[in-house]
């Protein structure tokens, strides 16, 4: 009983995630009935009116995904040129610049992250402009938080779906469809979190990621995280990728990097 308490408490809080390493480590694992993501699914919502704004990011929070909350446009297209979010739901009547812009911008940078407009109910006129100017998708006001959730979840999963091919670092395989590794052909036993960070890792194509930027994606920006945790999930796959040809680098100044290993003599 003791434990059945032990594990509800970690499930109840925001890291929920994390108590699944300690439970079991399965390939993936079903709760309430969809696949938990291994990445944290951030959102960042941009609506200028605070109750609105707070009811949004505490339902969004409670169905599990990170929320970062921006109030007016500038702010805003400032966090879109620095940040990566999974989906953005932006309201269009916002100060000092107006969503539209904002979404003109984005797509003018050739970035593909899907956008969930909100509009005034019967604003015909801004849904048009809005799809035209690259929205994936609108809600009218009111509307009820189950179908922002659902609408969320679906353009987040329709992004995936373009994503999801296998991707490859020498011998190391990432199943976008299973979210699982295979190492030299063999399944490659990892904890969510390692499962995650490798993810993250393998499709960066060889670029590096400082440790910041690798903590936000796994635990979203507001999220209290002990500092050495990304240290030991790098520690632990250093120690499962040891004796392949697959390494994960430290780049001084830039952070970590997966690459395959030369198989070149070390020069003389």
């Amino acid at each position: 009983m003791g434990f059945v308490v032990f594990a509800w408490r970690m499930l109840s809080c925001r890291n929920f995630q994390i108590a699944f390493d300690f439970v079991s480590n399965p390939i993936r694992t079903p709760f309430f009935g969809s696949w938990i993501s291994l990445v944290v699914m951030r959102i960042l919502l941009v609506e200028d009116n605070p109750s609105l704004a707070k009811s949004l990011s505490e339902a969004l929070t409670q169905a599990n995904f990170a929320v970062d909350c921006m109030h007016d446009g500038e702010a805003a297209d400032h966090v879109l040129r620095t940040q990566e979010y999974s989906l953005v739901i932006l309201d269009l009547g916002l100060p000092r610049l107006d969503g539209l812009e904002i979404l003109r911008r984005l797509r003018a940078r050739r970035n593909r992250v899907p956008v969930l407009i909100l509009t005034a109910h019967g604003s015909l006129e801004d849904r048009v402009k809005g799809l035209n100017l690259g929205a994936d998708d609108y809600l009218s006001k009111p509307f009820e938080l189950d179908e922002l959730e659902a609408r969320a979840r679906a353009l987040i999963r329709r992004a995936q779906h373009h994503e999801s091919a296998d991707v490859a670092c020498g011998p190391l395989v990432f199943d976008g469809v299973e979210r699982s590794f295979r190492l030299d052909g063999e399944l490659l036993a990892l904890t969510k979190r390692e499962r995650a960070v490798l993810e993250i890792l393998i499709l960066r194509g060889g670029r590096a990621i400082n440790k910041e930027a690798l903590s936000e994606k796994l635990f979203g920006i507001e999220e209290s995280v002990n500092p050495d945790a990304i240290e030991i999930y790098v520690h632990r796959l250093r120690k499962k990728l040891e004796g392949s040809r697959v390494a994960i680098v430290t780049l001084r100044g830039l952070g970590y990097l997966l690459e395959e290993k030369s198989d070149a003599p070390p020069a003389v």
